[in-house]
Parts: C-alpha cells; structure tokens; sequence
C-alpha cells in the first residue's frame, strides 16, 4: 500500500474515530454515566490522531502541498469532519504553482 493511500485510509478512520467520541462516547460517559465508552474510545481516536498528524508531513512532498495547505490539513484534524474533506479533495497532487494554462 503507498502512502498516499495509507494516509486516505487513516483520514477516513480518524474522523470517524472523532465522531464516535463525540456522538457516542461521550453521551454515554456524561449522560449514562459510562465512562468506560471514553476510555476505550478516547485512546483509539488519539493513537489515530497521531497517526493522521504524522501522515500529513510525510504525505506533504508526494503530494506537492505547500505549507498552507499542510497548515490547513493539520488544522482539519481538530474539527470533526475536516478530515473527509481533506482526504477527498487533497489528495491528488496539487498543480504545480505558475504553470497554468
């Protein structure tokens, strides 16, 4: 698997992974009072968070982001959904800057 590819995987699981610690978890922890839900949830979603983080600096060359869009794609990892964005739209290389048509 390349890792252009390994990175699309790890964007679509960690924004999934942030979805169910907030839509389930954590209802259940404050609401149901079961924190367990977070204590298993909470550290799955955070080794997948690093994983996203350190997939964005190594997938920045391949995909010849400049350092706004690697900026962005790092902020995109603290809003819920950014991460489908992110992986949906960035990445295929980006055009090469000054060479339009």
């Amino acid at each position: 698997m390349d890792i252009v590819r390994a990175f699309r995987l790890v964007s679509i699981i960690e924004a999934v992974s942030f979805l169910v610690l907030l839509l389930v978890a954590m209802p259940l922890k404050y609401l149901a009072e079961i924190p367990a839900a977070v204590s298993i949830v909470g550290p799955i979603h955070g080794i997948l968070w690093i994983a996203y983080v350190a997939l964005v600096l190594v997938v920045r060359a391949p995909l010849r982001w400049d350092g706004k869009r690697t900026v962005l794609a790092l902020v995109a990892s603290v809003l819920p959904v950014a991460p489908f964005f992110v992986e949906r739209k960035w990445t295929t290389p980006a055009e090469p800057v000054g060479l339009g048509k």
